[in-house]
């Protein structure tokens, strides 16, 4: 987090400071594309988006740790020791970790509603002893928790431009379409941990048990009813992606950069692994520099564009000139 971050958002208790630049850190390390979006906000916002970012990913990291030693019962102590922390930070303002010290301080700040790091946590929980989803509706059961409350944690900070109840659908659309693209692109490693989420009627409709995903998995080969799931699986994705699209008009103008910028680059992801030939079985797709730094550029016009609204001086009238007539300058059809 930089000097110029903290002191914009006003926030100058040192251990508070320190807070954040871990949650910065945390971003940086794990989320390429949401850090690099994340740079196109306002120097004030930044520190509460990577508040949220790092909480998620810390509690996440606990879900998926593989490091030796490391079973289901030490996770389930780790969440059950962070849930105790977020409890006492929520309520009493710190929680003796920094990176709950800071996502307290964001939601005290930004007044977000505590249920949703609620929700968030029992679907971490949820990975624990869930490895498969019988159907797409189960599948958003847990997404709501996982994904869907991200995006309604991110809108107060953001800000919108209509009532937030009206942003509210489409914010947690676009949590749900950033983690369907996570799931599309990450399954082989998944498959690893023993989860799927692609849901099981959807493979079921092309034929496809998880025995013949580890087979593919193990040996390297491709099936032509895997690739039909997976298509259809990323087809249901992109229709989540065109649920989300509308709510980008509905944010703060300088808060569009940074979001449509992740829309853009989470749905390159998808066109990476098209372009792939859906091989996430064997190799994680990757978004080329090129194409991430395409996306980027046009948004930092957009923001360069934005700010320099922002500061450009109304006009004045000059006091020695009576204002013209208004009827004056329009076309005679119209008047």
């Amino acid at each position: 987090m930089t000097r110029r971050e903290l002191d914009a958002a006003g926030i100058t208790d040192p251990a508070l400071r320190a807070a954040y630049r871990r949650c910065r850190d945390l971003n940086a390390a794990h989320g390429k594309t949401y850090f690099l979006a994340t740079r196109l906000l306002p120097v004030e916002r930044r520190p509460a988006v990577h508040a949220l970012y790092g909480f998620a990913r810390w509690a996440d990291d606990i879900v998926d740790s593989t490091a030796p030693g490391t079973d289901d019962g030490l996770r389930r102590a780790r969440l059950a020791a962070l849930q105790q922390r977020l409890d006492k930070g929520l309520h009493q303002g710190e929680g003796g970790e920094p990176v709950v010290a800071a996502l307290a301080d964001t939601a005290r700040r930004y007044a977000i509603d505590h249920s949703l790091f609620q929700d968030f946590m029992t679907a971490m929980r949820s990975d624990l002893v869930v490895t498969a989803y019988p159907t797409y509706v189960d599948l958003c059961g847990y997404m709501h928790g996982s994904a869907a409350v991200i995006g309604l944690q991110m809108l107060p900070v953001l800000g919108t431009v209509v009532p937030r109840e009206e942003a509210e659908p489409h914010a947690a659309a676009l949590g749900v379409a950033f983690q369907l693209t996570n799931f599309l692109r990450d399954v082989g490693e998944d498959l690893d941990r023993g989860r799927v989420y692609v849901p099981e009627d959807l493979l079921a409709g092309h034929g496809v048990e998880r025995e013949l995903l580890h087979w593919c998995r193990n040996t390297g080969h491709q099936d032509r009813r895997v690739l039909a799931a997976l298509r259809e699986f990323e087809a249901l994705t992109r229709d989540v992606y065109r649920q989300a699209q509308p709510g980008l008009a509905m944010l703060d103008p300088v808060s569009r950069p940074c979001i449509s910028t992740a829309y853009a680059l989470y749905g390159s992801i998808l066109d990476a692994v098209a372009r792939d030939g859906y091989a996430v079985l064997h190799r994680r797709a990757v978004v080329s520099r090129r194409r991430r730094a395409a996306v980027a550029t046009g948004a930092l016009v957009r923001v360069a564009a934005i700010r320099l609204r922002r500061r450009r001086p109304a006009p004045t009238m000059s006091p020695q000139a009576p204002p013209a007539d208004p009827a004056r300058q329009l076309p005679e059809e119209v008047v």
